[in-house]
C-alpha cells in the first residue's frame, strides 16, 4: 500500500463530507499519483466504518465493473466491489429524494438474496447457487462524490477513485417476481429500461460475466482476504447488464423483466 494510515483516514473523511454536502471532491488519483487497489478499499473500508459508527447496518454488498467495455475503459481486468447499507434501500414504485444525492444514475441488475453463508477462496457458480434463496429483479442507483473528469487535467476518473467512492453505489430498488435461482436459466433473463416511458436501454444479463452468479463467487473470493463472507440474508447486487441511464429530478425510471415482473422508482 502507497498511502499511509492518515491519508486514508483522511480520504474517507473527505468522501463523507462530500456526500453528506453533495458536494464532489477531486479525484484521489488526483491527489495520491501512486495509489494502489488495496489502498483503494481501505478507503472504503474507512469511509463505510465511519458509516457504522453513526448506526448505519451491513444489508449486502454490490459488484460493479462486470462488463468487458467497462473494464477495457478502466484498463482493468475485474470487477470493483462496494458495501450496500440499510440507508440505501427503496421501495419499488416509490420514492427516490434527489435532494440526497449529486449526480444520479440506474443500472439494471439481478440481486441475489442469500440463504447461506458463502465464503471464499475457491467460491464457484455451483458454490453460489446453493447458497442463494432468491434471485430478484433490482435498480442500482449510482452516485459520485469524486469528480468524473478533473477541470485542470481534464482526467477522467480512475478506478481507484471508484472503488473508494464504495464503487460508485448510493442505492438499490427491488421488485419483480422472485426465482429460485434454478427456476429460470439466469442468463437469459433480460430488461428493457424505460425513462419516462421511453425506452433507454436493453440487456441481457449474460452480460455480467457470462453468469450473473459469477459475480457473486468472484465477490466471496476477493472479501475471503479480509476475512469477510456473504451472511444470511445479505442482498448481492451482481452487476449492471446495461449501460448507465443518466436521471434527474423528476424522472421515472421503469426496467421490464418479462415474465420476472417489473421494478421502477420516481426521483423527486
Amino acid at each position: 500500500m502507497a498511502l499511509s494510515r492518515d491519508d486514508i483516514a483522511s480520504a474517507a473523511a473527505r468522501l463523507h463530507q462530500a456526500e453528506k454536502t453533495r458536494t464532489q471532491i477531486r479525484q484521489l488519483s488526483q491527489d495520491h499519483p501512486g495509489i494502489t487497489i488495496d489502498d483503494a478499499y481501505a478507503i472504503q473500508k474507512a469511509w463505510i466504518d465511519i458509516k457504522l459508527a453513526e448506526g448505519r447496518v451491513v444489508k449486502g454488498h454490490k459488484i460493479g465493473l462486470t462488463s468487458k467495455a467497462m473494464q477495457s475503459a478502466l484498463n482493468i481486468d475485474e470487477p470493483d466491489s462496494g458495501v450496500l447499507l440499510d440507508d440505501m434501500f427503496f421501495a419499488d414504485g416509490g420514492l427516490v429524494p434527489s435532494d440526497r444525492f449529486i449526480a444520479t444514475r440506474v443500472e439494471a441488475e439481478l440481486a441475489f438474496v442469500m440463504s447461506k453463508r458463502l465464503a471464499g477462496p475457491d467460491c464457484t457458480l455451483f458454490d453460489v447457487l446453493n447458497a442463494t434463496d432468491f434471485v430478484v429483479p433490482a435498480l442500482e442507483i449510482l452516485d459520485t462524490r469524486i469528480e468524473r473528469a478533473d477541470p485542470k487535467t481534464k482526467a477522467t476518473r480512475k478506478i481507484f477513485d471508484t472503488i473508494a467512492d464504495n464503487a460508485a453505489n448510493a442505492g438499490i430498488v427491488v421488485g419483480g417476481r422472485p426465482i429460485r435461482p434454478l427456476d429460470a436459466d439466469l442468463r437469459w433473463i433480460g430488461a428493457l429500461c424505460f425513462r419516462n416511458g421511453q425506452l433507454e436501454e436493453t440487456g441481457l444479463a449474460a452480460g455480467v460475466l457470462n453468469h450473473p452468479a459469477n459475480g457473486i463467487a468472484w465477490l466471496a473470493n476477493q472479501i475471503a482476504a479480509q476475512g469477510l463472507a456473504l451472511e444470511p440474508g445479505h442482498v448481492v447486487l451482481a452487476g449492471s447488464f446495461i449501460r448507465p441511464i443518466e436521471t434527474r429530478k423528476g424522472d421515472t425510471i421503469q426496467a421490464d423483466y418479462g415474465p420476472y415482473g417489473s421494478v421502477s422508482c420516481y426521483f423527486g
